[in-house]
């Protein structure tokens, strides 16, 4: 008996797609990929919390709202005044 290359069933997407959560999970990651993009570049340019609010004229608990990565409800013009900041910008595109 020789084993068989290749897959076997559905992908991890079809499996979040049947069970109806497909979407949800998908902003979930993508908030949490982006809060972990936020610190990490707030890391590499040694910017303090406190900073980072004062660079972008906001609160700290808004700052900590956008870097919480449970935290869905941000607005994208706060995302992009974030990324501005940190010298980045925010790239957001269909496929």
């Amino acid at each position: 008996m020789s084993k068989q290359k290749g897959r076997i069933g559905s992908t991890f997407e079809d499996f979040l797609k049947e069970e109806g959560t497909y979407e949800e999970t998908t902003a979930i990651a993508v908030k949490r990929v982006l809060a972990w993009q936020l610190a990490q570049a707030m890391k590499e340019k040694h910017m303090s919390k406190n900073q980072m609010a004062k660079a972008m004229n906001t609160s700290r608990s808004q700052l900590d709202r956008i870097l919480d990565p449970d935290n869905e409800n941000i607005q994208l013009n706060t995302v992009i005044k974030a990324a501005q900041v940190l010298g980045h910008q925010l790239r957001i595109e269909l496929v």
